[in-house]
């Protein structure tokens, strides 16, 4: 619809990649005769310089479950990571590739079998370290987070975090008036029972426990598992929204590659335990036929650009969005 807004030629209707391929094939020959000597391309990619001093670090973390049992399994082998300050993350993996393994390291609710995890330069294995603080640092949303909802009142509930960590009752109602209004619940249901929410105002509510105790990272496993596209869509923008005002590093467990291209900068992605790709959206991106051979796929757009390619048309291959996608296209029609 983009490219037709814009003048392009081409017929209503179109549902697949395939049909959006032929028909750009058709709307003009301007390439033809480039078609012999014309070879898919990437944009160059310009490395961000290498930042010091990660919030968190991983280093050569593994985790083996039912370790010297029959039932032994190495869930993470040799996982090396640094993520920084303010960045953006998704993780991406098929189902027991162990991404939720490893995010439940990065707050200590899981202990690696060997390995060093650091958070702000400091080893959270070390005998003596604040595993307490560490989690009111390090806030988790669990896949299905209404599950986390137990208190009799929507205010309630978002206040138990900020009365846990040792703040008394008017300080912790302060910051779960400030979380709950971040995350645009209406105050006419704070003193509602949670579970007469809808499921997309349930995850806000436990999105906002997690805001009230003011983490530093935010970790969401799944967070729009199960809701409609107005509700995964809703719950997406907040995050996003979430991580542009307030600077936290924000760590995105996803299945949808449509989201993970659209709203992060940089993926992890996990295979059998491992790190098997790591970069911008855009290169990791590229490697869509390694991601399809461990149960994965890129998003559409993906299969798009590299079809065009494939006819003769000089577009970019790192697109990942519609609106790059559509920006490439409508770059090579000129």
């Amino acid at each position: 619809h983009g490219l037709k807004q814009r003048g392009l030629d081409i017929k209503e209707g179109i549902l697949t990649t395939n049909e959006l391929i032929e028909a750009l094939e058709k709307a003009g020959d301007w390439w033809q005769n480039q078609k012999k000597t014309y070879v898919g391309h990437a944009e160059t990619v310009v490395k961000k310089e290498k930042k010091e001093n990660p919030i968190l670090k991983l280093e050569h973390i593994e985790y083996v479950y039912s370790s010297g049992t029959a039932y032994e399994k190495r869930a993470l082998k040799d996982i090396n990571l640094d993520i920084y300050e303010g960045e953006f993350v998704g993780v991406i993996g098929h189902t027991g590739s162990g991404k939720s393994t490893m995010i439940q390291h990065l707050n200590g609710l899981m202990k690696a079998t060997s390995g060093a995890l650091y958070y702000n330069g400091e080893n959270i294995y070390d005998e003596k370290y604040n595993l307490r603080q560490l989690r009111n640092n390090v806030g988790l949303v669990f896949q299905y987070p209404e599950h986390q909802l137990f208190e009799t009142t929507i205010f309630d509930d978002v206040c138990f975090g900020p009365m846990n960590q040792g703040l008394d009752k008017n300080k912790a109602g302060l910051r779960a008036f400030e979380a709950l209004r971040s995350v645009g619940m209406p105050e006419d249901l704070y003193y509602q029972s949670p579970f007469d929410l809808s499921g997309g105002q349930k995850r806000r509510v436990a999105i906002a426990g997690v805001l009230a105790m003011k983490p530093e990272v935010l970790i969401l496993d799944e967070p729009t598992a199960g809701l409609d596209p107005k509700g995964r869509d809703e719950i997406l923008d907040l995050i996003a929204k979430m991580h542009k005002e307030r600077k936290i590093t924000v760590i995105l467990v996803s299945h949808s590659m449509e989201d993970v291209a659209k709203y992060v900068e940089r993926i992890i992605v996990m295979n059998d335990g491992s790190v098997m790709f790591d970069g911008t959206p855009g290169e990791v991106f590229l490697h869509y036929k390694e991601l399809e051979q461990v149960g994965l796929a890129a998003p559409q757009v993906t299969y798009l650009m590299h079809g065009l390619s494939e006819k003769g048309i000089p577009v970019d291959l790192n697109a990942t969005t519609v609106e790059e996608a559509k920006n490439s296209i409508l770059k090579a029609f000129k």
